[in-house]
């Protein structure tokens, strides 16, 4: 009786110390992905949640009544805003403006270093410069090549006898094409970098069959260099198209939205409604009509992937 006692009980001690163990190592994933989530769940989803609550208030600065909850009467003003869809409609310009060019000047960029040439490190090296610079830094060296007086856009007009310059920034009809150039040389680096690493990993062996075959230039690229790269260029393209539309300091430092609105993106439209006439629920209800347009430009892409891998 009092052997099969003494075995039961190491027996006991040992499943539950297993119990315990497959316990901690069914737990273990949550563990490892908390510290990355934590600061996703502070700084990101928070702060989304109490804008998206805070659009439902009138939320004013300066106030001395309480916030009140009204509904969505924020959204109801937002829908007769002209102003505000006009930043709209100008945002989608200016990403559509650069993410186009942005991503034809790099893809032209990437092949061309993609080829064995000399000193092709040296010049890999000169095209990821501007990506990094500081978009503040981007913006201030850029005011001064647009300067009217003593900017080197205009003393290179003048040199060539091409006139007298402009002043790029101020001009109604110049400054939203002056600020997008600026945005596509500002954001190219990234995207050739992205594209770039998609040509080197195709196999070389595909480029020297087609060629044996007979294909030139143009069959390689698209039977072979667009299919290996194809989704990368999705994926970067969609990705630059939302942060284009997203942006704020570079045209902020250029502009501040000026001359006369033309640059006003829809950042720039909350950000003074918040920070320059303190109506920060209606701020916030801008807010979130950008977070539902940025929400359907990824359904989108998602939808086109999964399409895509479908057909595949």
């Amino acid at each position: 009786m009092t052997s099969v006692t003494e075995v039961s009980r190491p027996a006991g001690k040992a499943s539950d110390r297993g119990r315990r163990e497959r316990g901690v190592v069914g737990h273990s994933p949550w563990f490892l992905v908390l510290p990355a989530l934590l600061p996703i769940l502070v700084l990101s989803v928070g702060p989304l949640l109490y804008g998206i609550l805070l659009a439902f208030t009138d939320a004013q600065s300066g106030r001395t009544e309480s916030t009140q909850w009204i509904g969505t009467l924020n959204f109801r003003d937002l829908l007769h805003d002209t102003l505000f869809w006009e930043s709209f409609r100008i945002g989608l310009v200016w990403a559509l403006g650069v993410t186009v060019p942005q991503f034809l000047l790099a893809l032209g960029l990437a092949l061309l270093l993609d080829q064995d040439l000399r000193l092709r490190w040296a010049a890999r090296a000169l095209a990821i410069v501007p990506w990094a610079m500081p978009e503040v830094v981007v913006g201030i060296m850029w005011r001064l090549v647009y300067n009217p007086d003593a900017g080197i856009l205009n003393e290179t007009l003048r040199d060539a006898g091409l006139g007298d310059g402009r002043d790029w920034l101020s001009g109604l009809a110049t400054a939203l094409p002056a600020v997008i150039l600026v945005g596509v040389w500002a954001g190219m680096p990234q995207t050739t970098v992205a594209l770039l690493a998609g040509l080197q990993n195709t196999p070389r062996e595909l480029h020297e069959a087609a060629a044996v075959d007979g294909a030139g230039a143009w069959r390689r690229f698209r039977t072979v260099t667009w299919p290996a790269i194809r989704p990368i260029a999705l994926a970067i393209t969609a990705l630059n198209l939302i942060w284009n539309f997203n942006s704020f300091a570079l045209v902020y430092v250029l502009t501040a939205g000026g001359p006369g609105g033309r640059t006003r993106l829809p950042m720039l439209f909350a950000y003074e409604e918040a920070f320059r006439y303190g109506q920060f629920g209606y701020a916030a209800a801008m807010g979130c009509v950008m977070v539902a347009a940025v929400s359907v430009m990824l359904a989108v892409f998602l939808v086109g992937r999964l399409k895509g891998g479908d057909e595949a």
